[in-house]
């Protein structure tokens, strides 16, 4: 068992966690990295982001793109759904719309995670490049969320705007606030008039400018929209059938002032527009003295749960015990009431003139004093930051089914928003980064401890509404930063004890689960584990990984479809237009690479060079977007499917996500021994590390992928380790290392590190030659599906059809085994290649051409060097093919090892009965008459 941390090797292993030392400011304002110690368990480490520098080459450009759209975009609109929901002024930014807005997907339940999702960007922007812009971006998202949380702390306060004749009162869309009345403020009338400027902001149906009532029963009151879009007054005493009814004709025009007027008097009733009497109904027998004193009586609010709440901006509202006439109301269009022949009203009145607090003086005489109030009421902690209120929590608590128009992943949320704050914490030392984080960590224990274990299971075990991403890795970070029992204890209130102990167990019970809800949990058990030395987490997290790769996984490195998992070793039959969330790809990522930190096992390295090379990569299109970042959220594997780099409404999680990726290639080119003994270089990739405990530097030149190895060059003093690299498991021959132009001896092993050990000395340089072969890996549910690969490089056609391609490869394969000679290089496109009137190109190329990352492998005849026999090619009842059977065998060291084994094949083929005699004779003839490639 590990032994469990110390305070300080638990803050330590934070900042590395997230890729992101401690910091403080140097006189140039540029961050000064710390050099943290990992925890006890970890074998390896891994370098800052600041400590490696990206070269010219494919992530540099990827990155460039995403660096442009972070620099450009403006952090107000994110910060919009903040700002509305705790009342205050948005400036007129406007938000980001798609997930990040009230009338996006599910009612915008999931807005404040893309806020969460950019904050982690600009950290990693600004560790990776040290540009100040990074820097003040984060410090504005900082400065207007401890705003935020100080305005939730408190009682609503008016927001003030300009009115109608002077000042006036605006609820802000997604601030839920609305003005309390007291009850006598209808006075229990016979005769009544109600008048209000109001200044509409937004067209949803059946907000109130008033309702008075006690339940959804008896009531009066005025929508500025009805479900035909038009003002409606009613008054009720037996709910919605019973209503006695005024409906206005035509909308009232948004963000502008509209004056709005109901009487009530001797049974009849009119609604005025503008001064207009524009409904009048002559069958109104109740009236405010037949309802009675009522319980809630509300400027802005329905008593309707399900009603939006008003938007907009309030001048006056008057209540008079009278009907006033016609003249009257029209009077009232050019002065306030105080200034015309009525007066104010004699009930109620209110002129919204406060500049400050929550309350609003009623100028009728009667000393009513209206209160501005939020539906939801206040926040059960002042640790509370969101950008909606706290009713997804309390919901959540009391759910036994998923509903994410109701409840929509709120713990997911908040994840991305702590993770946020603790990198802007980590990337520019700004104390109040890490207040908000601590202060949430404070009210989610404040929430979580006080439910039974079994309400937690229930909880964390629905779909999508109980879904809580990498929340417990980012609590663990955090209790390494404030060192309250409390924050790691919130951790394992996370735990979802059915799915950790199957997975412990090795049990696989993945099928059927939503993927990417349950990826980022086993990241956060490794952590845990480092915190605890509980070993079930990590032996949990090491089975799950056995359980995603190779199962579930396509050759890109992606997982899941239709966002879900079907049972392991299914592949071509899961194929769709929605494979391989990208979200997966990241966590699983993550995952990897926090598993790699206490095994060492190359399988780790290899699945993320597979998605990073491939998905990652892929799922950023290759173009400028200031307003979007241009990434997928599903990648389509069917044939002729395009992809998608503006999905849903927007700002999806995956384009989170995507952000992220774009900003932090880096992290894992090298980690470093614990012992400082050896330097891992997982990644082959154009950059300089700066190892500053060694005083060295090393410098990766590069065009990998398009070159097929790397030169290593050692630069500053002279430091002894071993250099260990890594030897994909796709590179099953002549991967070569020399130093100083001299080969190093070793047999290097595919799936593997290759040591060389020495006391290097600035100057020194390593080559690395990796050669790459063409090579097809299978659909494991179909062997006839396959996708094609060079080196690291996953290659797809690109073509409209929308059936799968057939192609064969055989037809001029080299004695190597390479099927790359039947394949035709493209001049000028580096890694393009032409089959069959198909152009072939890497994965990795964000274009919106159609692509066959799939296709039909069809071999029909026996062919050899370009050479075809004319025989049948004939295949086993298990698929296998005899051109399958003799190419096994490569490589092969010349033509005649190759003609041997075309020999053996076909004698055993022919006494099988699987091939005739002649053709057999015809077979063997055509391999010694065809010349080959190496």
């Amino acid at each position: 068992m590990a032994p469990p941390l110390s305070r300080r090797n638990l803050l330590q292993a934070a900042a590395l966690a997230a890729a992101a030392p401690a910091i403080s400011f140097a006189t140039t304002g540029r961050a000064v990295a710390a050099a943290p110690e990992a925890p006890p368990v970890w074998t390896v480490r891994p370098f800052a982001l600041d400590e490696v520098a990206l070269g010219a080459g494919l992530f540099a450009d990827k990155r460039k793109l995403m660096l442009d759209h972070a620099r450009g975009y403006d952090v107000n609109r994110l910060l919009q759904v903040f700002r509305a929901n705790a009342g205050l002024s948005t400036g007129g930014a406007v938000a980001p719309g798609g997930w990040e807005g009230l009338d996006g997907e599910a009612n915008g339940n999931l807005r404040g995670h893309y806020t969460g999702h950019f904050l982690t960007m600009l950290s990693q922007a600004y560790a990776g490049t040290g540009e100040q812009v990074f820097v003040d971006k984060t410090h504005t998202v900082i400065e207007a969320l401890t705003e935020v949380r100080e305005a939730l702390r408190k009682d609503p306060a008016v927001l003030t705007v300009t009115g109608k004749f002077g000042t006036a009162a605006e609820n802000v869309r997604g601030s839920y606030q609305y003005v309390d009345l007291p009850a006598a403020a209808l006075g229990g009338t016979s005769a009544i008039t109600l008048s209000a400027w109001v200044k509409p902001t937004h067209d949803a149906n059946w907000t109130r400018v008033f309702d008075f009532g006690n339940d959804t029963t008896r009531y009066l009151y005025l929508a500025a929209r009805n479900a035909s879009g038009v003002p409606r007054f009613a008054i009720t005493t037996s709910g919605a059938g019973g209503e006695q009814g005024l409906n206005g004709t035509a909308a009232l025009p948004l963000n502008e002032w509209s004056h709005l007027a109901v009487t009530l008097a001797g049974g009849t009733g009119t609604l005025y527009v503008n001064g207009t009497a524009v409904a009048q109904n002559t069958s109104m027998s109740l009236t405010p003295a037949t309802l009675g004193t009522l319980t809630n009586n509300w400027l802005g609010r329905s008593n309707y749960s399900g009603d939006p709440v008003f938007a907009g901006a309030y001048d006056e509202f008057n209540v008079f015990s009278r009907a006033l006439t016609g003249a009257e109301v029209t009077e009232l269009q050019g002065a306030r009431a105080a200034d015309a022949s009525t007066g104010r009203g004699d009930l109620a009145s209110y002129a919204f003139d406060e500049t400050t607090g929550s309350t609003f003086a009623d100028a009728s005489g009667r000393d009513l004093t209206a209160t501005l109030r939020r539906t939801w009421g206040a926040p059960s902690h002042p640790g509370f930051l969101a950008a909606y209120p706290e009713t997804q929590f309390i919901d959540l608590e009391s759910r036994t089914s998923p509903d994410y128009t109701k409840v929509w992943a709120p713990y997911y949320t908040a994840h991305k928003i702590l993770r946020g704050l603790l990198d802007a914490y980590s990337a520019t030392d700004d104390a109040r980064a890490l207040d908000l984080a601590s202060g949430m960590g404070d009210w989610m224990y404040s929430r979580l401890s006080k439910l039974p274990d079994a309400t937690l299971q229930r909880m964390w075990g629905i779909f999508s509404s109980g879904e809580f991403g990498g929340i417990v890795e980012a609590i663990v970070d955090l209790h390494a930063l404030t060192g309250k029992a409390e924050h790691l204890a919130l951790a394992k209130l996370f735990d979802l004890d059915k799915l950790i102990d199957a997975c412990a167990a090795n049990t696989d019970t993945l099928d059927g689960l939503h993927a990417n809800q349950h990826i980022p949990i086993f990241t956060g058990l490794v952590r845990l584990y480092d915190a605890t030395g509980e070993e079930r987490y990590l032996t949990a997290a090491k089975n799950f990984w056995g359980m995603v790769v190779p199962g579930r996984m396509y050759g890109i490195g992606g997982t899941s479809t239709t966002e879900f998992w079907k049972a392991s070793g299914v592949i071509a039959g899961t194929i769709s237009d929605t494979t391989a969330e990208t979200c997966c790809a990241y966590n699983m990522l993550k995952l990897s690479r926090t598993l790699f930190f206490h095994e060492q096992a190359p399988k780790y390295m290899d699945y993320y060079e597979r998605a990073l090379y491939n998905q990652v990569l892929g799922s950023k299109q290759d173009k400028a977007d200031a307003e979007k970042p241009l990434v997928t959220y599903f990648i389509g594997l069917t044939p002729g499917h395009v992809r998608d780099y503006t999905p849903k409404q927007g700002t999806t999680c995956c384009e989170g996500t995507g952000m992220e990726s774009a900003t932090k290639y880096q992290d894992s080119v090298y980690f470093k021994a614990a012992d400082g003994s050896a330097l891992y270089v997982n990644l082959y990739s154009p950059s300089q590390l700066d190892w500053s405990e060694k005083g060295v530097t090393v410098t990766q030149k590069t065009g990998y992928p398009r070159e097929q190895g790397t030169t290593l060059t050692v630069g500053g003093g002279s430091a002894a380790f071993e250099l260990r690299l890594r030897v994909p498991s796709w590179a099953t021959a002549g991967f070569r290392v020399t130093v100083n132009g001299r080969a190093v001896s070793g047999s290097p092993t595919p799936g593997s590190y290759f040591g060389v050990s020495r006391r290097w000395r600035a100057g020194d340089t390593v080559r690395v030659s990796i050669p790459f072969r063409l090579r097809v890996e299978k659909a494991l549910d179909d062997p006839s599906l396959q996708t094609l690969f060079y080196g690291p490089v996953n290659l797809v056609g690109r073509n409209s059809a929308t059936s799968y391609l057939p192609f064969g490869l055989y037809r001029n394969a080299g004695l190597s085994g390479d099927l790359l000679p039947s394949l035709t290089p493209v001049s000028g496109k580096p890694l393009h290649f032409t089959l069959d009137g198909t152009e072939f190109a890497p994965f990795s190329e964000g274009t919106e051409d159609p692509t066959h990352a799939y296709f039909r492998r069809s071999e029909p005849r026996v062919v050899f060097g370009t050479t075809d026999s004319g025989v049948a090619n004939p295949v086993k009842a298990d698929g296998t093919s005899l051109l399958d059977e003799i190419w096994a065998g490569a490589p092969f060291g010349s033509k005649r090892a190759l003609v041997s084994r075309v020999r053996s094949t076909v004698s055993a083929w022919v006494a099988a009965g699987l091939l005739g005699q002649s053709d057999g004779q015809t077979v063997v003839s055509t391999a010694e008459k065809a010349t080959y490639a190496p």
